[in-house]
């Protein structure tokens, strides 16, 4: 099975677009980061380390520190496709992170996002 070219993309290619992404809708790069944080378990300077070296998605996600369980609660559709439906683990973390931003972008409260109760 061929691997899909967004693994090979490296995360600081495609973060500039989340932040961007949240910042038209009068989000912010720190809350982008809160999130990429609680999904991975990545500290700041970790996280930041990461897009220095200009990790690809399949490795960033396999060298997370703790994927964070509540992740399983992400519902929804990206990019026409449920993500619980996805069955690839790192396509499915790649959308969970999509899902993640497309609600902060939708104004959702950082509380509902990180699935706090």
């Amino acid at each position: 099975m061929a691997k899909h070219r967004i693994f090979t993309t490296s995360v600081a290619s495609v973060y500039p677009h989340y932040v961007a992404k949240a910042e038209k809708k009068g989000r912010t790069k720190p809350e982008v980061d809160e999130i990429i944080r609680w999904l991975t378990g990545y500290s700041q300077d970790a996280f930041e380390a990461q897009l220095a070296e200009r990790t690809d998605f399949e490795t960033f996600f396999a060298e997370a520190p703790r994927m964070n369980p509540a992740r399983a609660s992400i519902k929804g559709v990206v990019c026409g496709v449920r993500v619980e439906d996805i069955e690839e683990p790192t396509m499915r973390e790649i959308r969970y992170l999509d899902k993640l931003i497309d609600e902060l972008a939708k104004g959702k409260a950082m509380e509902k996002i990180l699935r706090n109760p």
